[in-house]
């Protein structure tokens, strides 16, 4: 599977997500910069997380509008497989690939945490490699996590089978607790409508191996290795 990472000033998960694409897929990712307005073909352009351009105006409005998203977004609407990850999602947000926007924590304070998910949707290309309902532990780390979108995105969402994780107790209830950043329905990650963009706020990447604290993210990475089987 050929892969990019798109870096800003101000990106500090890029080379977590580089080093979890080279472990899982076994190629080494283009590492593209925000000037760049072209790059190689890829399968999937990953977006990571971090402070893009130190969140000025609000997180992801500025990176939204730099030189190489114009071209992320023209590939996700032909059809390229992208992956938006806490400042990710943000950024995609922003871009108009996904419905709905990032808001403050609930609390108005900065999360530094593993929490708990529910795999709502295990049919995607992403999520494959999990079961419908399982719950995993995934860390966070964001500021601006509070998913919100109007009724009618929500219905559609819903309806769409378009919400893949949802913040959860260990056991896989929803519970206002659970929710760590008030974010509606609990929504921690979302996909298009195609089913080829995936934004979530907690980090898969940064748990891929025992080393790390658990194995739980891995298999967002192996799912999309089922989908590009020639290439991995």
């Amino acid at each position: 599977m050929k892969s990019a990472v798109i870096v800003y000033p101000g990106s500090n998960c890029d080379r977590d997500m580089q080093v979890a694409l080279r472990k899982i897929t076994g190629s080494e990712p283009l590492m593209v910069w925000h000037g760049d307005s072209d790059f190689d073909k890829v399968d999937l352009i990953a977006i990571p997380g971090g402070f893009a351009y130190g969140d000025y105006l609000r997180s992801g409005a500025i990176a939204a509008r730099s030189p190489v998203m114009r071209e992320v977004v023209r590939r996700a609407n032909q059809g390229v497989f992208v992956l938006g990850v806490c400042n990710g999602f943000q950024i995609v947000a922003e871009a108009g690939l996904l419905p709905g926007a990032l808001m403050r924590n609930r609390d108005l304070k900065f999360l530094c945490k593993d929490v708990h998910l529910r795999v709502e949707n295990a049919k995607t290309a992403f999520t494959s490699h999990y079961a419908g309902g399982q719950v995993i532990r995934v860390p966070v780390a964001h500021f601006d996590g509070n998913y919100f979108a109007s009724d009618d995105e929500l219905k559609a969402l819903e309806d769409n089978g378009q919400v893949v994780f949802r913040y959860c107790t260990g056991d896989g209830e929803l519970t206002g607790e659970a929710n760590v950043n008030g974010s509606m329905h609990s929504i921690a990650g979302i996909i298009n409508k195609p089913g080829n963009v995936l934004g979530m706020m907690p980090h898969p990447e940064r748990l891929i191996e025992d080393i790390l604290g658990g194995r739980d993210g891995r298999a967002l990475f192996k799912s999309l290795l089922k989908t590009f089987p020639l290439a991995a």
